[in-house]
């Protein structure tokens, strides 16, 4: 009898423990760990597979991204294709069920929100292309925002419990997404243009409803030649504009620029920090703003 109540009350402290321990949630990039941290709170526990000053692009599985996702229970990635080079062979790597793609533990952002560049040709000669639109949303506040919904939705799959909490948090997010929306708006001259080095920043300039001028790379993900260069001075010596590149870029090209046509140019991050908050994501993106104003 003593025996039969000993591994009852085992069982009910086993599934007590269950019920009340973190979902570990493995994030490729750190603004999706940020807001995998905002939505999930104090029920997730959050690694981040990519470092802030790294190209999410162009990267190989590591044995310690296998690691992290053999333990995850939501694997949360960016997607269209923008961690195909190494993400599909790390998932393989960790061999865990819980997380492969189609499975509950498995969230790409990108699916979640509406994307730009979509249907472009699948052609290498054409560079670093994504057909499936372009992944770079997370520098748009209000598709993060948009994400955040359907992150709370897949967390209380996950864990039913915190169902609510997840839910008034992704409001929450969102709500301080459209307080500060308004006022980056309004600080951003309307006669500002932008030359990107490479296409990611086009979904803030859409938001904050700025022309982009176009790339200092003559194919995306292809560095330019002195010549391309020289030829791109040439056709923008009539334009005032400011030149936008992400810290982890050559900074050569942009100086270039910025030195022939006399243009201020500005070097920034796209990712926060490894356990960045909320508050640290809209310091990033007022940084950006900042160089927007008149």
């Amino acid at each position: 009898m003593i025996n039969q109540w000993t591994k009852t009350i085992a069982a009910w402290l086993a599934m007590q423990s269950l019920s009340l321990a973190s979902l570990n949630i493995v994030a490729t990039v750190p603004n999706l760990g940020m807001l995998a941290r905002e939505i999930g709170g104090d029920a997730v526990q959050v690694r981040v597979l990519v470092g802030p000053d790294r190209d999410a692009h162009f990267l190989e599985a590591r044995p310690s991204m296998m690691t992290a996702i053999r333990r995850a229970d939501l694997l949360f990635a960016v997607g269209a294709e923008l961690e195909i080079g190494w993400l599909p062979a790390a998932i393989r790597g960790a061999n865990n069920r819980r997380v492969q793609p189609g499975q509950p533990g498995y969230l790409e952002a990108a699916v979640h929100t509406s994307l730009i560049g979509i249907g472009k040709p699948a052609d290498r000669a054409l560079g670093d292309v994504h057909p499936m639109g372009n992944p770079h949303f997370y520098m748009d506040p209000e598709r993060m925002a948009e994400v955040g919904y359907a992150l709370a939705d897949r967390l209380s799959m996950l864990a039913p419990d915190h169902a609510d909490a997840f839910s008034e948090r992704a409001k929450a997010f969102a709500t301080a997404v459209e307080s500060r929306m308004t006022d980056w708006r309004s600080r951003v001259a309307r006669d500002r243009s932008v030359l990107l080095y490479h296409e990611d920043a086009d979904y803030l300039l859409n938001a904050l409803e700025v022309r982009l001028l176009g790339y200092i790379e003559p194919l995306p993900g292809i560095p330019p030649s002195a010549t391309h260069l020289r030829e791109l001075v040439r056709g923008l010596a009539d334009q005032e504009a400011i030149v936008w590149s992400m810290s982890y870029q050559p900074a050569n090209a942009s100086e270039f620029i910025s030195r022939e046509l006399g243009w201020p140019a500005y070097r920034l991050p796209c990712q926060v920090g490894m356990d960045a908050s909320a508050e640290d994501y809209f310091t990033m993106i007022d940084e950006w703003v900042k160089t927007l104003e008149q």
